[in-house]
């Protein structure tokens, strides 16, 4: 589906039905990447995943900024006439919805952070986020797809799981990887903020993540007053598709926990 965002296409998809839970896709992905939770939802649940401006069938449109691609969700809330909504994410769409609630916390019925971070990149990061944007509009992404997929996902994810990452990595527009790696490394800190957001939040984690380990989900659930914290045994950084029963049940129990917020 579609709609208009200041003169742009905007696209999503949605699945299920119930409590409305926008979830915001990781990078370099589209909204397919949740392809799990979209045909099989979590029960009792109405899952809503956007692609984030140049990504699927979302136009490329300046600025590629965490604060735009928030703006862009919210504009989707509105057109779903949604106030307030259960906001998720894995990865950069962790930082997306981090982005959301430093915006506008009151929209944030509850946080998923899955997969994700609260600290800014440091120097190293920003320059190796560079070196990303930079191969990518010079060779294309199949170049990069290949020697991303063993950092995304855990030496036990399933083949067809590799196959499929590996494909809507490669279809993905170059120029928009290259803008959203260099709106990554320049996102803030978003510590303060967490540690502020007044509503309940559950923190996600692969047990085999080794870009945003168990270790860095601990300091981002420490951060949260009202959280809780989910490892995913068996799972890497992509762990809504290398466990999608163990994250939708995740998903599922902390809806029914904000059903009386």
């Amino acid at each position: 589906m579609n709609l208009k965002v200041d003169g742009a296409q905007y696209s999503y998809r949605t699945g299920g039905s119930g409590e409305p839970v926008l979830l915001l896709h990781a990078f370099p992905l589209t909204s397919e990447a949740y392809w799990p939770q979209l045909e099989a939802p979590p029960a009792g649940v109405r899952v809503i995943c956007p692609d984030h401006r140049g990504f699927g069938g979302s136009d490329l449109k300046s600025p590629v900024t965490l604060e735009a691609m928030a703006k862009d969700a919210f504009a989707l809330l509105d057109a779903l006439k949604l106030e307030r909504a259960i906001v998720g994410g894995v990865s950069m769409g962790g930082y997306v919805a981090m982005a959301m609630t430093r915006l506008d916390p009151a929209r944030i019925k509850g946080l998923i952070l899955a997969d994700t971070q609260a600290t800014a990149d440091d120097a190293a990061q920003k320059e190796k986020r560079e070196g990303v944007a930079k191969d990518v509009e010079k060779n294309g992404m199949s170049g990069y797809a290949a020697s991303a997929l063993p950092n995304l996902l855990a030496p036990e994810a399933k083949p067809y799981v590799r196959a499929r990452i590996e494909g809507l990595m490669k279809a993905v527009n170059p120029a928009a990887t290259a803008a959203a790696a260099r709106a990554m490394a320049g996102r803030d800190d978003s510590r303060e903020i967490l540690a502020r957001y007044a509503g309940p939040a559950v923190v996600i984690v692969g047990e085999h993540d080794t870009l945003t380990p168990p270790a860095k989900a601990r300091e981002l659930q420490a951060l949260l007053p009202k959280s809780r914290l989910v490892t995913i045994p068996g799972a890497g950084h992509l762990s809504n598709v290398e466990a999608p029963l163990e994250f939708n049940e995740a998903v599922r129990a902390f809806v029914e926990s904000t059903r009386s917020t």
